[in-house]
């Protein structure tokens, strides 16, 4: 079933509504909802042609070129929403998402789905696409929630330190603080897939025409492998920040930009 361009225009009509409820509550949010739209509209459509090309060409080289762009592009987004400094986090950024998404991803497509070629562009983009987005979102409160506790309570750190711990078990309180806080939402949401919400990805397969039975182990892997992702990228992502975010003495350096 396909989305004829009367049907996208009507489609966009929706936003509409929260334009009027913005306006007539006087939310100054007219104008940034308008720019973002017309981005959505604008970036949506380029990549379509994009992946035309990728999926026509399907050179595993440009499939692994396309991936180092987007995950570069999600490092640097990910530096600029934490308020980090780019020169020491961008590197263990870059690095713990590449790992995460690539691992994941080849186990998915390999293991799982048993692909000969897990670098065919129609299953190797989608896949990395949807596990950056999520593992950028997961990241970005765990590092944040990470790095402001640990500027807000480094004399509990200094403490630990002080009493015989080593810095990984100095740590360890504001690492399970960052991955409880950024963990739960996805936990919750799983909870109640299937019950109070249906998947993206299962909608889509099901209007596309699939099996309903098929689109629910699809649905079901893209949740395992998005909820192993963010988690495995968190932790290369750490591993390697240390050795730029603390001296040779175990302080914490100036990560976090000045508000």
């Amino acid at each position: 079933m396909n989305i004829s361009i009367i049907g996208m225009l009507l489609t966009l009509l929706l936003v509409l509504v929260p334009l009027y409820f913005f306006h007539y509550f006087k939310v100054p949010l007219i104008r940034s909802t308008i720019i973002s739209t017309v981005r959505m509209v604008v970036q949506m459509s380029l990549i379509g042609l994009y992946l035309e090309f990728l999926f026509s060409y399907n050179s595993w080289l440009i499939n692994v070129l396309w991936f180092v762009l987007m995950v570069l592009v999600a490092s640097v987004t990910a530096v600029n929403r934490t308020r980090m400094r780019m020169r020491l986090m961008l590197m263990p950024i870059a690095v713990g998402l590449g790992v995460g998404a690539f691992v994941v991803c080849m186990y998915a497509l390999f293991v799982v789905l048993r692909l000969y070629n897990p670098f065919d562009a129609r299953y190797f983009i989608p896949v990395v696409g949807i596990l950056l987005g999520n593992m950028l979102g997961v990241n970005v409160l765990s590092l944040s929630t990470y790095y402001h506790g640990l500027q807000r309570e480094r004399q509990l750190y200094f403490y630990l330190l002080g009493n015989g711990a080593t810095r990984l078990e100095a740590l360890t309180p504001f690492i399970r603080q960052a991955i409880e806080k950024s963990f739960m939402p996805c936990i919750a949401n799983m909870a109640v897939m299937g019950l109070v919400s249906f998947p993206g990805t299962m909608i889509g397969q099901i209007l596309g025409g699939s099996a309903p039975d098929t689109a629910v182990r699809y649905q079901i892997l893209i949740s395992c492998i998005t909820f192993c992702a963010p988690m495995l990228s968190l932790m290369v992502t750490l591993y390697m920040a240390h050795r730029f975010s603390f001296d040779k003495h175990g302080r914490l350096l100036d990560v976090l930009k000045a508000d």
